[in-house]
């Protein structure tokens, strides 16, 4: 084999995120190169394969030589995270560029590992994921117990470049490798295959060892050559606590916009109040001089039509002075119900206020329905990367219909509790939960992915099993009862998920 048993610690590598790190590695197998003697079978040589698709394997082509040109002996896959070991079949073999595709005789239902599509492979941590030799002697492991499930041995280091070797493209890092780690997969911090484990350099004893893997330019064309369409994700690795960071930093950028919305909206407030009550204290001054102007002319007739009645009167005009005392009368009524009738500076505010209602009235004069009291409405969602996890393939649109009472497309029932819509999904075949959340309010769609052991699934269906889905149309009573059951399952989950996919959606038309 190409690999060089000598061991050096390397430098420390940057953490990566443990949860990717062993997703990955549960679809990380042992290859055995085992001869059989009737129903006995003998290890001869091991290396390490990884998952491309759940039933096919990716390994170096000189961990499986001796297999390819010797009848008595035959291949053999060991899985990480339980199950029994099955023999592979050899599908193609490219000695030029150390490669080989396995594929497995019996169901192992594997959980494929994603490759990294970001060119950038100058530098950064990586982990190294296989099953060294050494560390089995060193465990007192016998020819036997390879047979059984183990899990891998994981070493971190950094990519230290591109380094075109033998003909074919290569990384060089410094995460540990030794005899046994050939064809395992160099990890990125978010668990993405960035290259397959080849070989190593040897060193002096006191210089750094380095270790050289295919690169990702090598395996893509070899498995669309031989017709595999592996998961591929070119997006930048990001932590979690960078996502948390960037998230904490927009709510507070979201929540100054909207303390200076509000201000903004405050300060123009105050002044159409301003100008309100300008232009409402000009009128009430004009309604005023328009009373006293009034009351002065009325007064000014009762005082003329009281004089020519009084002089007619004399006169013995008896029918001009009743006249003319009438008009005297009622024009002296008038000036004084025109003087009382002025308008008093007191009502200025009360006038601002019912102008401020009747403007606030007239902008929203029909105001239509709210997404979380709507009926059923189609809804586009595009998916927001900068507020993203990205591990694997994933859909940039996804389109549903959301009804006020929570189902989708007129058969998935969503549960509420705590103030959230959501259904967990546990599927019989992937070894993974999702969890798919709405909120109306905001028009946000997010799906948590996470990636978990044997184990850990076995109990995450068993308490799914437990709790039947409402069918859609349910009462509340249900559909709330049906949200805290489904907390039976996420009180099982990591505190994060592997991939996190928040959408942003809007209404289309109907």
């Amino acid at each position: 084999m190409f690999l060089v048993c000598l061991f050096l610690p390397a430098g420390q590598a940057a953490r990566a995120e443990p949860s990717d790190i062993n997703a990955a590695a549960r679809g990380v197998v042992r290859i055995l190169i085992v001869e059989r003697d009737g129903k006995e079978v003998y290890p001869v040589s091991h290396g390490t394969g990884f998952a491309i698709t759940p039933e096919r394997i990716v390994t170096n082509a000189h961990v499986v030589e001796e297999a390819r040109n010797n009848a008595d002996l035959a291949i053999g896959i060991v899985p990480s995270d339980g199950g029994k070991a099955v023999y592979g079949r050899l599908l193609a073999v490219s000695q030029r560029n150390d490669l080989a595709l396995v594929a497995t005789t019996s169901s192992l239902n594997l959980p494929p590992l994603t490759l990294s599509g970001n060119p950038d492979n100058d530098s950064g941590p990586v982990t190294a994921v296989g099953y060294p030799m050494n560390v089995d002697r060193a465990q007192g492991l016998d020819m036997n117990d390879i047979f059984k499930a183990q899990p891998p041995v994981k070493s971190t280091g950094f990519l230290s470049g591109d380094r075109p070797t033998r003909d074919f493209d290569t990384l060089l890092h410094t995460a540990p490798i030794a005899r046994g780690n050939s064809g395992g997969p160099l990890l990125d911090n978010c668990g993405r295959v960035v290259g397959v484990n080849s070989f190593g350099a040897e060193s002096g004893g006191a210089d750094a060892e380095f270790f050289f893997a295919v690169s990702n330019r090598e395996l893509l064309p070899f498995l669309r050559a031989n017709n595999i369409t592996p998961q591929v994700n070119g997006l930048p690795c990001r932590s979690f606590d960078d996502l948390d960071q960037a998230e904490q930093e927009r709510a507070r950028q979201e929540q100054m916009n909207a303390r200076l919305a509000q201000e903004d909206e405050a300060a123009a407030l105050s002044r159409r109040r301003s100008d309100l009550q300008r232009r409402m204290q000009y009128e009430l001054i004009q309604e005023r001089d328009d009373g006293m102007a009034l009351a002065t002319f009325l007064l000014v007739i009762a005082f003329g039509a009281g004089g020519f009645g009084l002089i007619s009167y004399q006169r013995n005009n008896h029918r001009p002075a009743y006249i003319a005392g009438g008009i005297a009368i009622v024009a002296l009524a008038g000036s004084a119900i025109a003087w009382a009738g002025r308008p008093n500076f007191d009502e200025l505010d009360d006038r601002v206020e019912r102008a401020m209602h009747a403007e606030a009235d007239a902008e929203a004069p029909g105001q239509t329905l709210t997404p979380a009291t709507e009926g059923a409405q189609k809804l586009s969602c595009t998916i927001d990367l900068s507020r993203s996890r990205v591990t694997g393939s994933v859909d940039d649109h996804v389109d549903f219909t959301w009804t006020a009472d929570g189902c989708v497309n007129s058969r998935t029932q969503y549960g509420f509790a705590n103030g959230n819509w959501s259904r967990v999904l546990v599927p019989n075949t992937e070894a993974n939960v999702s969890v798919a959340s709405y909120r109306p309010n905001s028009r946000e769609y997010r799906v948590d992915r996470y990636l978990l052991g044997h184990q850990a699934m076995d109990k995450a269906r068993s308490a799914r099993a437990e709790y039947k889905a409402p069918e859609c149309g349910s009462d509340e009573t249900a559909i709330t009862d049906f949200g805290n059951q489904q907390n039976t399952v996420l009180s099982m989950l990591p505190s994060n998920p592997n991939e996190r996919l928040v959408y942003t959606c809007t209404a289309s038309a109907k």
